[in-house]
């Protein structure tokens, strides 16, 4: 376990309690914004992030702080994820959902140091899930070890995010993808999606939209649960990089197996 797991996990459990779930299934059409079609916002997001960003100043004061509101408020706070030492915030992930009143959603959170993610924190509210993994520590589930594991199903189950993809190749994914796997639909949500990679319910994911507050965290649990995620051309995960497209898998076989398919 990180150094930090504790005070780290104590104060998004607190978030969680006090804001998040305070506001679930209470919001008002007033307290619900659109950044960009389809993409949404509450009171709850940013009082969360505020929270969040207080409480992480706290308990490393020397740390840069990238929040997803706050770099929609100031997008030149994106590169300080590069800095010395970043927190990345994502206040609650899949806004979608909890706006709408149903899951999954969750808090998830990044420690990245010169630009490396060496920890991360992904929250079910929910369920009470504490999912985290920390550089070469491998990762947990309620501070449990834990091993990725495959579904072994006949054929490989996919999530395949095609949302910020554009014609003609989400139809050439698609394409690809039909009767090579045993499709899902995606949860919206990435602090769900890769705990489903981890835990056997989901082979493989392919993204397209990465970024840092909604991936850093998870692709650090996969790859330390014995999982693969990295981008298209076989290069890592990064936060600070910009790029589009990446496959996680719950192991590296699966992992080349749908890259060959979908890459």
């Amino acid at each position: 376990m990180h150094a930090l797991y504790s005070p780290v996990a104590d104060l998004i459990r607190t978030v969680a309690r006090d804001v998040v779930l305070h506001h679930y299934q209470e919001l008002s059409a007033s307290q619900i914004d659109e950044k960009s079609p389809g993409d949404l916002v509450t009171i709850a997001d940013k009082e969360s992030e505020r929270w969040l960003s207080a409480g992480l100043a706290a308990i490393l004061p020397e740390a840069s702080i990238v929040g997803e509101e706050a770099v929609e408020a100031d997008p030149a706070l994106i590169d300080r994820v590069n800095d010395a030492v970043a927190w990345i915030i994502d206040p609650i992930d899949g806004t979608h959902n909890y706006a709408h009143g149903r899951p999954p959603f969750g808090i998830l959170i990044a420690l990245v140091e010169a630009g490396e993610t060496v920890a991360g924190w992904l929250y079910d509210p929910l369920a009470d899930r504490m999912c985290h993994a920390v550089h070469g520590g491998g990762a947990f589930i309620d501070d449990a070890p834990v091993t990725a594991r495959e579904s072994g199903k006949p054929l490989p189950v996919a999530a395949i995010s095609t949302v910020f993809i554009e014609e003609p190749r989400r139809s050439a994914i698609n394409q690809a993808a039909d009767g090579k796997f045993a499709l899902v639909d995606i949860p919206r949500c990435a602090a769900e999606q890769y705990p489903r990679l981890v835990l056997g319910e989901n082979d493989i994911t392919l993204f397209e939209r990465t970024l840092p507050w909604d991936h850093a965290a998870g692709v650090l649990f996969v790859e330390e649960a014995g999982g693969k995620a990295a981008r298209l051309d076989g290069s890592r995960y990064l936060p600070g990089d910009k790029r589009t497209g990446m496959i996680a898998a719950a192991s590296p076989r699966l992992w080349d197996e749908a890259v060959a398919i979908l890459g």
